[in-house]
């Protein structure tokens, strides 16, 4: 049998994974600047975010695309850092 993948990019990428990683790229802080929600700037937690989250669509959808903003953003830097460097593919 032949696997089928899926094209939508957050397939098996859970809501608690998207948040753990947004936090380790850009803080607790800068987040709370980017996406205006008190569970971010207000003793935020990785938990009280998710249960925010879980229960409020508009605010997962700002999350799920800033989340699909940065892996694009990081697939554009490995990109270009791999064709900016002349000595990339040199073999010793």
């Amino acid at each position: 049998m032949t696997e089928h993948k899926s094209k939508d990019p957050l397939h098996g990428v859970t809501l608690e994974m998207q948040v753990t990683e947004l936090v380790n790229h850009y803080g607790w802080a800068k987040l709370g600047n980017i996406i205006k929600i008190n569970c971010f700037n207000k003793d935020p937690s990785i938990k009280s975010s998710l249960k925010f989250l879980r229960r409020t669509p508009w605010a997962r959808a700002e999350v799920e695309a800033l989340y699909l903003d940065m892996l694009e953003d990081d697939s554009m830097d490995d990109a270009n850092s791999s064709s900016d460097d002349p000595w990339g593919n040199h073999r010793i």
